[in-house]
């Protein structure tokens, strides 16, 4: 008899065993032959090799749909066991995971279908586009889903300490309060997400870490998902020490908006560099989203175009 420790820490336990552990009984049920033990977030298994591996393959069904439909219900249960889960689990309509409250999150715009399928098969992506275009909360979106899958161990975003017209050393509060609204956006998505406590529980042991660009250095990033944010505002310098920061099996993706850079006149952007001195390597994915993957109030893809078409006069 061989024995299997699994941790469940990506997971809403509740959801995948039921209040009062109804839906685990059911699971047991279904196994006969493997005697399941479950403590908190942890699962021993004791059973032949193959029942381990072949509960391991349903284990990773379950949490899959619990992603994808925010729901595991005991006829799901029964239905990923013993029917066809490529079917039952096929993508539908663009989602990319469900978050608080049941909330779909979707790629809503061809661009952002784009980011979702090319990070899929390339290890880095820069989004470049406007305000509103979704980039940032997209790769949010993709980001969260692929630690709930278990595909990565770690979450960390990132954004270039320059603000727009605003000084961070003259606000009030240790670094993490300084930096808390300065971060606001990446906030707003994880919300969006993940329920508060699992956030702050994520926040607080490691798993998703939220830091200013400066404190990328020196650092190897394995097996994570990187996501730095506003890169218009990297130098050339800061944007090669980030890009080589990457460690094996992580994703990198690079978001911004060539048009609002908040850098001194005399240095150079870093993600306009990176773009045109990385152009030729295949593996690399740009993808530049425009006032047509726009999801905000209508007026806003008026002003995009608007200020393109003055840019362009001028």
């Amino acid at each position: 008899m061989s024995e299997k420790k699994i941790t469940l820490s990506n997971i809403e336990l509740v959801k995948l065993f039921g209040a009062n552990n109804k839906k685990l009984d059911k699971i047991r049920s279904l196994f006969p032959q493997l005697k399941i033990i479950a403590r908190g977030e942890n699962l021993k298994l004791m059973g032949s090799i193959a029942q381990i591996k072949y509960f391991e393959q349903k284990l990773t069904a379950f949490i899959k749909h619990i992603n994808q439909y925010n729901s595991l219900t005991i006829s799901h249960i029964e239905r990923l066991v013993e029917g066809d889960e490529k079917e039952i689990l096929k993508t539908k309509d663009d989602v990319i995971l469900h978050g608080q409250n049941g909330k779909v999150i979707k790629a809503r715009t061809a661009n952002q279908r784009k980011m979702v399928e090319e990070i899929s098969v390339k290890d880095m992506m820069f989004a470049i586009g406007p305000a509103g275009t979704g980039k940032t909360y997209t790769a949010v979106a993709i980001a969260v889903k692929a630690l709930k899958d278990r595909e990565i161990k770690r979450i960390i975003f990132t954004r270039p300490a320059v603000e727009a017209g605003e000084n961070l050393g003259f606000l009030p509060g240790d670094l993490k309060e300084k930096l808390d609204p300065y971060m606001q956006p990446i906030y707003d998505a994880l919300f969006d997400m993940i329920p508060i406590d699992k956030l702050n529980e994520y926040v607080e042991n490691g798993t998703i870490q939220i830091a200013p660009l400066a404190f990328m250095r020196g650092r190897t990033l394995d097996k994570a998902f990187v996501i730095l944010d506003e890169g218009q505002n990297t130098t050339e310098p800061q944007m090669k020490m980030f890009l080589t920061r990457m460690g094996m099996s992580a994703k990198f993706i690079i978001t911004g908006d060539e048009t609002q850079i908040d850098l001194p006149k005399h240095q150079k952007s870093g993600l306009i560099h990176a773009k045109n001195t990385l152009k030729g390597i295949k593996d690399i994915s740009f993808i530049t989203l425009d006032s047509k993957d726009v999801i905000r109030h209508k007026l806003v893809k008026q002003i995009i175009k608007a200020y393109k078409n003055n840019d362009e006069h001028n």
